[in-house]
């Protein structure tokens, strides 16, 4: 049973008395996705996440695979999954607005750059109208993890509403009237 604490105000000290209670430890599955990192990332640090990101994938498909396009869509699709995932509650508008600029940067990268500015430009936008299968299923998956994140976060929120308005009700419970004796 647990003992209040004694010095300070509000506080609250579990001590249980008898033997340690043993824990199994968890399966390795459970494990390993402890280890993966966790991060916050604000809003505009989920924005440069995602640009860096994507710049320096299209850099790389660029010495590994001469530019494919394909190459540079399947790697964008898990980082608007992370960037999604890893974007902070307060911020979590921001995630599907972040990844199809962070699409359109990194293909600076992988684009035909030929013919000077222009064609450096040209280059962009014909890359943009063909790969944009990609741009849209990455910003759908982003767009439905926030969603669900959204979602969950509203429904734990009224869950702890009624919560509380339930510990309300049993510590001021409302007045009875007095029956009339007669």
């Amino acid at each position: 049973m647990p003992v209040p604490a004694q010095g300070g105000r509000g506080t609250h000290v579990d001590v249980r008395r008898g033997p340690p209670v043993a824990r199994r430890p968890a399966p390795p599955l459970v494990q390993a996705a402890q280890r993966v990192p966790n991060p916050r990332l604000t809003g505009l640090g989920s924005g440069l996440f995602c640009g860096a990101s994507m710049f320096a994938l299209g850099c790389l498909d660029q010495l590994l695979f001469g530019a494919s396009l394909v190459v540079y869509g399947a790697l964008f699709l898990p980082v608007c999954a992370l960037t999604a995932v890893w974007v902070r509650r307060g911020d979590l508008v921001t995630a599907p607005v972040v990844v199809p600029i962070a699409f359109t940067f990194g293909l600076l990268a992988v684009a035909d750059h030929s013919g000077g500015i222009g064609g450096r430009v040209m280059g962009l936008f014909t890359a943009l109208a063909t790969q944009a299968g990609w741009l849209y299923g990455g910003t759908l998956i982003a767009g439905l993890i926030v969603t669900v994140r959204k979602v969950a976060l509203m429904s734990r929120r009224a869950a702890q509403r009624r919560a509380q308005a339930a510990a309300s009700r049993r510590a001021f419970p409302p007045a009875r009237p007095s029956r009339p004796t007669g």
